[in-house]
């Protein structure tokens, strides 16, 4: 089969279409034919080798994983002597981080746990620009910042890949939803459930007299003393991406704030999760989740893709689609 692979750390043009084994499932996973995978900013910093930190758990001077992306859409192929809930041909969407990734390739592995079926009012694009960012959301707003119905929830970096979700996500649990993003976003912010826009090029949410339930930080670089003034004396603050300080300062300090203050701070990182693909399956089919694309690669244009994800301009998701993919 082809695939997007590498065999060392460096920019877009490292990477090469090669032609490599088809997987096969073991007893607990399937194997999915692609047909559309998205970027993600983790597939860049794996393609490059940075933070440094990332080389001690994928590989100190040579890539460990040789063929990136970990979300992915596409039809059952195989499936494993365990496997229960999937047959092929199911049309579904898969996490594959911890299967070793592979999205970038015509078939890749993924443990039947971290796969659901496909939501069919989605497209294979619209499905495979679920998984990562749509997962992100969902645990950040409903499970480690716990919105409740009527409650205020701010949203930094709304406009991206993880912050659009998570406005329409907090919107549907009955949020008043404050989207903070760059310029020129108003309309689809509000498109998504946003009662109010704020243009960080034009006000700092951090200086006004607004306070709030939950602040969700999925992009910026504020510090948590400039957080803490936008919370209210109970509210929470939650962070699961930004600048490299901001998500390290509260997992340092987080748990001391939270105690001494009576507001709490926590960064979290996804868990992988097919309970929660189905959810997200389920609120795409129900209308209550958009999905934005900014841009459609082909198979052979996978690089360049990933490049432009890099550049972090993207206003919204990235992804490539397979030439047979509808």
């Amino acid at each position: 089969m082809r695939a997007v692979a590498t065999e060392r750390y460096g920019p877009a043009d490292t990477l090469e279409i090669k032609e490599i084994d088809q997987p096969r499932p073991t007893e607990d996973e399937v194997v999915i034919r692609i047909r559309a995978a998205s970027v993600n900013a983790g597939d860049w910093h794996l393609m490059r080798g940075t933070p440094w930190l990332v080389r001690l758990g994928f590989g100190l001077f040579r890539p460990k994983i040789r063929v990136l992306g970990a979300d992915a859409a596409g039809t059952v192929a195989a499936v494993g002597a365990e496997v229960r809930d999937f047959q092929v041909g199911d049309e579904v969407i898969a996490d594959l981080s911890e299967s070793g990734f592979g999205g970038f390739a015509e078939y890749a592995r993924c443990k039947a746990e971290h796969a659901a079926k496909k939501p069919g009012s989605l497209s294979f694009a619209e499905a495979a620009a679920l998984p990562s960012a749509g997962t992100t959301a969902l645990q950040g707003v409903r499970d480690h910042g716990r919105v409740r119905e009527g409650e205020s929830v701010l949203i930094n970096g709304a406009s991206g890949g993880v912050g659009s979700y998570a406005v329409q996500i907090a919107a549907a649990l009955g949020a008043r939803v404050t989207a903070v993003c760059g310029p020129g976003k108003e309309e689809r912010m509000r498109s998504l459930g946003a009662e109010r826009v704020i243009d960080y090029t034009k006000e700092d949410f951090t200086q006004g007299s607004a306070q709030y339930d939950l602040i969700y930080a999925v992009n910026g670089n504020h510090s948590l003393k400039e957080y803490r003034r936008a919370l209210k004396p109970q509210g929470r603050f939650v962070v699961s991406g930004g600048e490299g300080n901001q998500f390290t300062e509260a997992a340092v300090k987080g748990s001391m704030l939270s105690r001494k203050e009576g507001q709490s701070f926590k960064g979290f990182l996804k868990a992988v999760s097919g309970k929660d693909l189905a959810e997200l399956a389920r609120l795409g089919d129900e209308g209550k989740l958009k999905v934005l694309i900014d841009r459609k690669y082909s198979f052979n244009d996978t690089p360049q893709a990933i490049a432009y994800v890099e550049q972090g301009h993207a206003k919204g998701k990235v992804v490539i689609e397979m030439e047979d993919a509808k």
